[in-house]
């Protein structure tokens, strides 16, 4: 059984940029799609980015397509989304989610069983 932990959120300007890192423990990394989902004050949950277990397919929001990277280790123990160009609408608590034995990436919150505790991103104006 897996154990998500993300990391590297933190305050940082419009246009800048930041890296979040979603790292595995507890149990082996094996045959898990991974995705990135974001939730803002006073709104749903929404998805950002996924990637399948090989990292050979990967899914974005259309709002983050070209500024957001989703990307995993070599050893496919963790998974990183590279976010550049930020802007204050990207203000929300990042939350990082394993499926369990599938690995074929999606959109939809309702496939994934494991979740972080989630890293908080502040973009100022």
């Amino acid at each position: 059984q897996v154990q998500l932990v993300e990391s590297g959120g933190g305050l940082v300007q419009a246009g800048g940029s930041l890296r979040l890192s979603c790292a595995a423990s507890g149990s082996t990394f094996r045959n898990n799609a991974m995705g990135w989902f974001r939730q803002a004050p006073g709104k749903e949950r929404e998805f950002v980015a996924a990637i399948s277990w090989s990292g050979e397919r990967t899914l974005y929001t259309d709002s983050v397509k070209g500024r957001f990277t989703i990307s995993r280790g070599n050893a496919n123990y963790a998974v990183f989304l590279q976010m550049n160009s930020l802007k204050p609408e990207d203000t929300a608590v990042y939350y990082c989610a394993a499926r369990t034995s599938f690995t074929i990436a999606s959109m939809n919150p309702g496939v994934y069983s494991i979740w972080g505790q989630g890293t908080q991103v502040t973009v100022s104006s």
